[in-house]
C-alpha cells in the first residue's frame, strides 16, 4: 500500500513504462498513485483498487488514509469511480421503487426531481466524479450560471457551465424549456435536491466523509443570507407614503383586515371570489387553490384537506372551516353547476375544485394576474374620482359595474400587495384575533410553531398593544389619572 510515482511515457516499441520510466526520478515528471487491499469479490478474487493521480506523496497518503479508512467501516469497496450524474441516477431509481410500494415520495415530487436532475444536476455537475472532483467551487459555479440562464446577453458572463445548462433546457422533450430567468425559490429548490442527494451519499451509501454542499447556498448571487423576508402590515403612515411617492416599503407587505375586507366587497361579485376568501381567511397557498380536489372538501363537514407535496410534510394538512366560508363553497358549486349545463359536451372534468369556465384546471399565473387587475381597478377608480369624475362617468368610461365603483369609493385605498401576501395577511388576522400560535401554524401548514412566531413578527404592535392594556388592567392602582 506504499504510494508510488508513475507517468504515461512509452518505450521504442510503444510499451507503456509506468513506474518504471527512468525521468521519474525528475521533480515534476509523472504523479503519484497507490493501491490498497479492498474487501474480495462474491467468488473470493483479491482486489487491489488503484487511486490517483496527485502531485505530492503527501497528497496521495492523506487520501489512501481515508479510503483505507472508509473501505473498513462499510465493509466494500470505496467506489472512487462513480460520477455525482450516476450517483443521482441510481438513488433516483431507488426512491422511484419506493414510490411504487407505496412508501416513497408522491409521483409528482419525484416529477420535480427528475426536471431538476435533466436540467440542472446532470448538465452542470453529472460528469464529475463524486470524490475528488464535485466541490463547494463546483457547486457555487451551478448556482452563478443557473442566475445566467435567459438574461440578456450583455448581463451574462458566458461560461461552459452555462454553454451545457442552455442546451439542457432547449433540448428537454425536444422543445426549449422556458424563456425566462431562473428564480431565487428554483435554485434553491435545485439545492435541496443536490444537497439531499449529498447528505445521501454520506449517510446511506457511505462513498463520502462530509458534504460539499453544506453552507453553499446563498441567495442574491451569494451576497450572503439575509433571512426570510418578514412581512410588514400596510399601516396608515405606510399607504400615506405610497400614495405621494408610489414606493413600496419592503418585499412582502401585508394589507390590516379592513383593507382586506374593503378588497372583498369590491370583489365580492368576480367569479374567483371564493379563491380570494380562502387565500385571505385559510392562508392557502395559490398552488394548493388551483390544485384542490373536489373530493379533498367536505362542505357539510365543513373541512377541506389540503395535499401538498411540494413543500414539507405539514403542508398536508386539514382545515375545519366555518359556516360562512362552506356557503360560499356551496354558492362555488352551484355556479360550476350551471357553467357544466352550459358548455354541455365542451366541459371539462378535471376533478379540481376551483376551475376555469369550461372545467379545465386555473392557471396559477392567471389567477395572480387576475388578482392584480382587480386591485388596480379598485384604485383606478378611486383616482378617477379624485379628479372630479362622477360615479356615472367612472361607468361609463371604464367599464366597470356601478357596483364596483360604490364599493371602490366607500373603502380605503389598496396599495399593492401579491396574491401570496393573502396568506401573510391570514397568518396576521388569526394572531391578532387571538387564535393560538399552535393553531395558525397548523392551519397555514407551517413545520414549526416557531417559525410562524418568527415570520409573523408583523402582529407584535398590535399584540403589544393589548398586552399593555391587560398588564395595566392587572396591577391595581387606588390614585389613577
Amino acid at each position: 500500500m506504499k504510494p508510488y510515482k508513475a507517468c504515461s511515457c512509452r518505450d521504442e516499441f510503444g510499451k507503456l513504462l509506468g513506474k518504471h520510466c527512468p525521468d521519474l526520478t525528475k521533480r515534476r515528471h509523472g504523479k503519484w498513485y497507490a493501491r490498497y487491499e479492498a474487501p474480495k469479490t462474491a467468488d473470493g478474487k483479491r482486489r487491489q483498487p488503484r487511486i490517483g493521480p496527485f502531485d505530492t506523496e503527501k497528497e496521495c497518503k492523506a487520501e489512501l488514509g481515508k479510503v483505507v479508512g472508509q473501505a473498513g467501516k462499510t465493509g466494500r469497496e470505496y467506489d472512487r469511480k462513480i460520477t455525482f450524474g450516476q450517483y443521482l441516477e441510481k438513488r433516483h431509481a431507488w426512491r422511484v421503487s419506493a414510490a411504487e410500494t407505496g412508501e416513497g415520495l408522491k409521483p409528482s415530487t419525484l416529477r420535480t426531481d427528475r426536471e431538476i436532475i435533466d436540467l440542472y444536476l446532470k448538465p452542470g455537475l453529472g460528469h464529475l466524479k463524486l470524490v475528488g472532483q464535485l466541490g463547494q467551487d463546483q457547486i457555487r459555479d451551478l448556482y452563478a450560471a443557473m442566475r445566467q440562464l435567459n438574461r440578456p446577453a450583455e448581463r451574462q458572463r458566458p461560461t461552459e457551465m452555462l454553454r451545457r445548462l442552455a442546451e439542457a433546457r432547449a433540448s428537454l422533450e425536444g422543445a426549449r424549456y422556458s424563456n425566462r430567468p431562473i428564480s431565487e425559490a428554483r435554485i434553491k429548490r435545485a439545492h435541496i435536491v443536490l444537497n439531499a442527494a449529498l447528505n445521501d451519499a454520506v449517510k446511506v451509501s457511505k462513498i463520502l466523509d462530509e458534504n460539499p454542499a453544506d453552507g453553499v447556498f446563498r441567495s442574491k448571487g451569494g451576497a450572503g443570507h439575509k433571512g426570510r423576508a418578514k412581512p410588514l402590515l400596510w399601516t396608515d403612515e405606510r399607504v400615506e407614503a405610497w400614495e405621494k411617492t408610489g414606493k413600496i416599503p419592503a418585499k412582502v407587505m401585508v394589507w390590516t383586515n379592513e383593507q382586506y375586507g374593503a378588497f372583498l366587497d369590491f370583489a365580492e361579485h368576480d367569479r374567483l371570489y371564493p379563491v380570494w376568501h380562502f387565500a385571505g381567511h385559510w392562508g392557502m397557498r395559490r398552488g394548493e387553490l388551483v390544485g384542490l380536489d373536489k373530493q379533498d372538501v367536505g362542505l357539510k363537514r365543513r373541512e377541506l384537506h389540503v395535499r401538498d407535496d411540494v413543500k414539507t410534510e405539514d403542508s398536508d394538512r386539514l382545515i375545519k372551516f366555518e359556516d360562512a366560508t362552506a356557503d360560499i363553497g356551496r354558492r362555488w358549486v352551484t355556479r360550476q353547476t350551471e357553467e357544466r349545463l352550459a358548455w354541455g359536451e365542451g366541459w371539462t372534468d378535471s376533478g379540481r375544485f376551483f376551475t376555469r369556465e369550461d372545467g379545465t384546471p386555473l392557471r396559477p399565473e392567471a389567477v395572480s394576474q387576475h388578482f392584480a387587475r382587480l386591485v388596480r381597478r379598485y384604485n383606478a377608480i378611486r383616482q378617477h374620482h379624485a379628479k372630479g369624475w362622477t360615479v356615472e362617468m367612472i361607468v361609463k368610461r371604464t367599464r366597470v359595474t356601478e357596483y364596483e365603483v360604490r364599493m371602490a369609493l366607500a373603502g380605503p385605498p389598496l396599495p399593492p400587495v401579491r396574491l401570496h401576501d393573502l396568506r401573510h395577511g391570514s397568518a396576521t388576522m388569526l394572531l391578532a384575533a387571538g387564535v393560538p400560535m399552535k393553531v395558525v401554524s397548523e392551519i397555514l401548514g407551517h413545520a414549526s410553531e416557531s417559525f410562524t412566531s418568527d415570520v409573523y413578527a408583523v402582529v407584535a404592535t398590535a399584540l403589544a398593544e393589548d398586552a399593555a392594556t391587560r398588564i395595566a388592567a392587572f396591577v391595581p392602582r387606588r390614585n389613577r389619572a
